[in-house]
């Protein structure tokens, strides 16, 4: 079993003025699709702080997964993609490619999505967008392919065959 964590990115739930809705579905879909969710928080719109969250997730030697919510867009405090690039050792581009391409299949604003995916350590950062409908039909697009990335990124031998379309 992969353990993920939840790193909700929102200047107005961080002060308490509206509830954090993302970030609860979000670990909801996880734990439905068989992760440990060991840790949620909320972290306001200031790149310093989502990338001290960041690195403070994925050093702690527990999540495999992290997944953030929110801060992906056009907006001037939208810097969840550059928080995120800021701190992984290498970037997943396939995966916010992936999330495009199928949201993109319900509506063309997809293709304003800023979202990035990257490897700090062992640790696999997936972004999703703030609004928890966008965030659900993105995680879930992605997330049969996640496993399998998260078990080569742990070193262990991986399938590389195992998923295939043409059956």
């Amino acid at each position: 079993m992969y353990h993920a964590a939840v790193l909700t990115v929102s200047d107005r739930s961080f002060r308490g003025e509206r509830p954090d809705t993302g970030g609860p579905l979000v670990a909801e879909v996880l734990r439905n699709a068989g992760y440990d969710v060991v840790r949620t928080a909320i972290v306001p719109d200031e790149q310093p702080l989502i990338e001290e969250a960041l690195r403070a997730m994925a050093d702690s030697g527990g999540v495999h997964l992290l997944v953030t919510t929110g801060g992906t867009g056009f907006a001037p405090g939208d810097v969840t993609p550059e928080a995120t690039v800021a701190v992984c050792g290498r970037l997943a581009p396939g995966i916010p490619e992936a999330m495009r391409c199928a949201s993109l299949r319900i509506t063309p604003r997809a293709m304003l999505s800023r979202a990035q995916a990257g490897i700090r350590g062992q640790t696999l950062i997936v972004n999703l967008p703030g609004s928890p409908k966008a965030a659900q039909e993105n995680l879930e697009a992605v997330l049969p392919a996640l496993a399998h990335g998260l078990e080569m990124l742990s070193g262990r031998p991986a399938d590389c065959a195992g998923l295939s379309r043409r059956g």
